[in-house]
């Protein structure tokens, strides 16, 4: 599965619209999982850039994520002021509450977070007049459960969400992130912010927080102890790297493209298959617990996408790094 390879002319067809050697750029929660893997890897692409990254340094954060020099400043994005970053051309915003459980246990710190925490970063970057493009990491969470369409595509496929989806939130976590993307949209209408909203699927990868599903069921693979899975384990998800996923955010930073784009992998198993996966790849198997379905549990994600991967990544191959 996977989109077939972008080629050198596609890339250049975006329209790079900088020179590295004068940019500077603001990175919002570059210590947890995804930020801290767009940091290194546009650190090692280009090592003279100059990142301002700002983190608050919550349960899912780690300075030891961060394997370059950049300038750090510990606060929270919702009390961030425009004499905090100084000049800058880029704000990259990867700051958010993300674990769906933590959410239906207590939704406060993810509109606290999530809304209120991008309203504030918009009202600050509005104030910066050099400012390219406020990028805003969103999620394919948004558009809620693909099934409860019932739909299909000419092929028989059962449909995807584009661009055009109404948004469709079924957690508190995706409520608060559509929320945000919401205010990102009425920023570039209303004060003609530049702007750009990535939404992509599951990531996986390095230095991911144990909390999550892949980390998870590696913990409970190496200790031999069941493998927790949500009722039937039929839920379907999209995975990609997060080295994948910093690639083409840095990509679309560059470019002239502004809107809502979509960051696919077209690498889709259900939670079962991931677990046969890992099992092949163990050439073992281990025990399942089939524990309580999460409330409020979508049953299928996906994304169309406009923009390919170059990448030999897939999740098996991970596992087998990882087990």
């Amino acid at each position: 599965m996977g989109h077939n390879p972008v080629d050198n002319m596609e890339v250049m067809e975006l329209g790079i619209l900088f020179n590295i050697k004068y940019v500077r750029i603001v990175v919002t929660g570059a210590m947890g999982f995804i930020g801290s893997h767009f940091v290194n890897y546009i650190k090692s692409q280009e090592p003279t850039l100059s990142i301002l990254v700002v983190d608050s340094l919550t349960y899912a954060a780690n300075p030891n994520n961060i394997k370059h020099k950049v300038e750090f400043l510990q606060k929270d994005i919702c009390d961030v002021t425009a004499e905090d970053l100084g000049d800058y051309d880029y704000l990259i915003n990867f700051a958010a509450e993300s674990h769906v459980d933590n959410s239906i246990t207590d939704g406060s710190p993810f509109v606290k977070t999530n809304v209120y925490g991008t309203f504030n970063l918009l009202e600050v970057a509005r104030k910066n007049k050099n400012l390219k493009k406020f990028i805003q990491i969103s999620t394919d969470e948004v558009y809620g459960d693909m099934n409860d369409y019932d739909e299909f595509d000419a092929f028989g496929h059962p449909v995807m969400a584009d661009k055009t989806f109404p948004l469709k939130a079924s957690s508190y976590y995706s409520a608060t992130k559509a929320s945000a993307d919401l205010l990102v949209e009425a920023a570039g209408r209303t004060y003609k912010l530049p702007y750009m909203i990535t939404r992509t699927c599951n990531n996986y990868g390095e230095n991911q927080h144990q909390e999550k599903f892949i980390p998870t069921l590696v913990n409970c693979i190496k200790k031999e102890i069941p493998v927790p899975v949500y009722g039937d384990g039929k839920n379907e998800r999209e995975w990609i790297h997060a080295d994948d996923n910093a690639r083409m955010i840095w990509t679309l930073t560059k470019s002239r493209l502004q809107g809502v784009h979509h960051i696919s992998s077209g690498e889709r198993y259900t939670n079962l298959m991931v677990i046969k996966l890992a099992q092949y790849v163990c050439g073992a198997d281990f025990k399942i617990e089939y524990i309580e379905d999460r409330k409020g549990h979508d049953r299928r994600y996906g994304l169309t996408s406009e923009h390919s991967l170059n990448s030999s990544n897939n999740l098996g191959k991970y596992l087998c790094s990882v087990l």
